[in-house]
Parts: C-alpha cells; structure tokens; sequence
C-alpha cells in the first residue's frame, strides 16, 4: 500500500498535459497461511461468535486427492483441534478485516486526489482456503471454499449496480480490462478467458469455468469444469466426481456413477468434453518434463552464490 499511495501522489502531481492512464495493481498477501495477525484486529473478534467448519469428513473416508493434500501439509494423522481451528479461523477473520481496511483506504486516497471518478477498481483473490472444511486446509482442491474467490468492478459513473450470478473465471479479468480501455487483444497472442464487459452492462454471460490445477498434492494434472449447477472433475489416477453445487452446495454427493438415467447423460457428456479439451496423458508427461527442468535449475541455482529464481524488481525508490 505505502508504494501504491506513492505511486497515485506522483501520479496527480504530474502537469496534467503530461499523465497518461494507469494500471495500477495492488497486491495484499492476506488474508492468507500462515493464519497470524495484529493484535488490534484479532482483539476485534474477541467477542464475535466466528462459525465453526460445518461439514467434518474422517481422512480414511476423503476422496484420493484431499488424502494426498492431507500427505501434503502433514496434516495425515495430525488433525488440529479444537482450539487451534477456532484460533485459525479467527485470525483469517482478523486478516479480511485487514483487508477491508487496506481497500478503504486505496478508495479515500482515490477521492482525495479527485481519481475516484474517472478510475475503475476491480478486486478480486486467487484462492479460497478450506479453514478446516471436511477436515481440509488451504487451497489446492476444486472445492469450493478453496476455488472461490471474490470479484467486485466498481464503477458508478459507467455502470449501474447489480450482481452477476453466472460463474466467472479470474482468467475472464484481462479481456475485460481490454474492453473496458476500449483496446483490441493483440491478433498473435493466445489469450484465455472471456470479456465481463457484457455483463456489467446488463447483458448475461455463460454460466461457465474451465480450471487445471497441477500443483502442490496433485499426482497429475486436475482438470473442472463448472457449468450451471453442475461441477465435473477428473484426472488420471482419481475417479471422476460431478456434483450437483445447486442442490448440494457443500459437494458431500458425489454423483459420478450414479444410477440416475438424467445425471449418467450428464457426467457422459462432461467425461467427452473432457476429452475433446484435454489430452490428459500428454499433458501429464508435460508436467514431469516441467519438473525435471526446474529441479535441474534449482540445483545449478544452489552451487556457489545463492541466487533465487523469483523476479525482484528495481527499487527505485533508493536511486539518488
């Protein structure tokens, strides 16, 4: 924030006939692991009555990928109790308070500097956190306390308010900048999602979401699709799971396999698309090659000088 605040200053001192527009992003890290705050915010929850984790689900009876998570975090016979979960819990609490505030400030400085007008903010995460959920923490699940995140586009002077209930993608936010700026995707770039624009003007989107998670606990590529109600997940070395997220919010019925002529025309349909999208097997063998690269890397990084492969921009706020 203390560099973004510089940045906006700067920016309204400039003579006007100099400015350009700006994209400005602003990166908050909470809320977040390790579940750890200030003292002023965790003692604003000291007398709020902070949910417990509503669904509870013994390890021996999760689904292969939440087991291997469980391995992950080591957390594999290693439940937290009670008193650690509520504690979590109310320090990620505590963090989206945090938050609140670091936004409510960004918009005061907007108004302070006359911005706020003619200035488009969007806010939005990349991850959810399970918070003890069917006994699960962190991301790395398609579950939606981990895939969820919010995305707020606050623009009073062009758009009127209203609430878009079709399911969006964070992969959707750069076509719609695109649009917002009235500018063209460049004709030889591969770019992924689809404008919201549409939507912020009144007009209805595909209920629709495409992910591929390939990270930490996955023994290959997890790839979902998310279409209406209806939510679809596979990879090579788990069964298939389709739940219907409209009628089974929490995702405790998996359908895939089941008897119902309605719902096996459902996961047929999902388990073909799947293989028109996804050569699953070919993309596995892309990971491990990826893998293989990065470990090589990483060693040659630890002989001699240690130098981190993570971009570290200039701080040109030290030049004299």
């Amino acid at each position: 924030m203390i560099q973004s605040t510089q940045y906006l200053y700067d920016y309204v001192r400039q003579p006007a006939e100099s400015t350009k527009p700006f994209f400005l992003t602003v990166s908050l890290t909470h809320p977040h692991d390790p579940y750890a705050t200030t003292q002023s915010l965790w003692e604003q929850y000291a007398d709020v009555a902070i949910p417990k984790p509503a669904v509870t689900i013994p390890q021996s009876e999760q689904d292969p990928h939440s087991q291997r998570i469980l391995h992950c975090i080591d957390a594999w016979d290693k439940a937290p109790t009670a008193e650690a979960i509520a504690r979590a819990r109310r320090a990620y609490f505590a963090n989206c308070t945090y938050v609140d505030n670091q936004v409510g400030k960004l918009m005061t400085l907007l108004r302070d500097t006359h911005l706020a007008r003619d200035t488009v903010v969007v806010f939005s995460g990349d991850h959810g956190d399970m918070l003890g959920e069917r006994g699960l923490w962190y991301k790395m699940s398609w579950f939606e306390a981990s895939a969820r995140v919010p995305l707020v586009v606050h623009a009073p002077g062009r758009f009127a308010p209203g609430r878009v209930r079709a399911s969006v993608s964070t992969m959707d936010l750069l076509p719609t900048f695109l649009d917002l700026v009235g500018a063209a995707p460049d004709p030889l770039l591969p770019l992924d999602g689809a404008s919201l624009f549409p939507a912020l003007v009144g007009a209805p989107l595909r209920d629709e979401v495409v992910g591929e998670y390939m990270g930490e606990g996955s023994a290959s590529p997890v790839v979902m699709i998310r279409r209406g109600r209806w939510k679809y997940v596979s990879s090579l070395v788990d069964p298939p799971q389709l739940f219907d997220v409209e009628a089974d919010p929490r995702e405790l019925r998996n359908l895939a396999g089941s008897q119902d002529a309605k719902v096996q025309d459902v996961e047929r349909d999902f388990a073909a698309e799947m293989k028109l999208r996804y050569d699953l097997p070919k993309l596995h063998q892309k990971v491990l090659q990826s893998q293989r690269r990065r470990r090589l890397c990483w060693g040659a990084l630890k002989t001699g000088r240690f130098q981190s492969w993570d971009f570290e921009p200039e701080d040109k706020g030290s030049e004299k």
